[in-house]
């Protein structure tokens, strides 16, 4: 898939959190980290999160060889993944300014209704945040625009570059699962996207 045997493609066992690991070797299914960032300067090792309506991203500083990914729902985004994995990758010999992030498919600005609670949490985190919420047709509600936030956070971290691919994974279900989706229709179980990236 990636240029790797699979037993080098690396999945953490996503928390929802904000720390990110460093790795040089491969890990058997028992020593399986929990965390949502990864980052590595290892060839031939493939690094990958996995998302079913969460933002994932594949990060790269193809000057220092080193790359990194990162799981970013909204909690991982609130509390800092997003940075996380990028100081790991500089401590790894990369600089910022250098590296360029891809968000895959995740849930869409128009998709990701969210309660008054979810919305007073950000704005007290900052004011700022305010802007990434919208009125929805449901009262009391609001439409979050995950996409527009994670955007903001990389750019605001110094990230060289930044990329939203842009596809909803709620809306485009012929293409992507969703979490969202599948609870809203009382499905019983849904599955998960992969994005990954490889020094090979």
């Amino acid at each position: 898939m990636v240029g790797v045997a699979p037993e080098r493609l690396l999945v953490p066992f996503q928390i929802h959190s904000a720390a990110a690991l460093t790795v040089s070797e491969p890990w058997t299914p028992q020593e399986r980290p929990r965390c949502d960032g990864l980052v590595t300067r290892q060839s031939a090792l493939a690094l990958g999160v996995t998302g079913a309506d969460c933002g994932m991203l594949l990060f790269a500083d193809a000057r220092a060889g080193v790359i990194g990914a990162c799981h970013a729902g909204w909690k991982g985004a609130l509390t800092g993944v997003l940075e996380a994995t990028l100081a790991g990758m500089e401590k790894l010999g990369a600089s910022r300014a250098n590296v360029s992030a891809v968000l895959g498919p995740t849930i869409g600005p128009a998709s990701y209704e969210v309660g008054p609670e979810f919305v007073a949490r950000f704005v007290e985190a900052s004011a700022g945040n305010a802007r990434f919420f919208t009125d929805s047709p449901r009262a009391n509600h609001s439409l979050f625009d995950l996409p527009g936030y994670i955007g903001m956070r990389l750019i605001g971290a110094g990230v060289g570059k930044f990329k939203n691919l842009g596809f909803d994974t709620y809306s485009n279900e012929d293409r992507f699962y969703s979490f969202r989706r599948s609870v809203h229709r009382r499905e019983e179980d849904y599955g998960r996207l992969v994005a990954a990236i490889a020094l090979v």
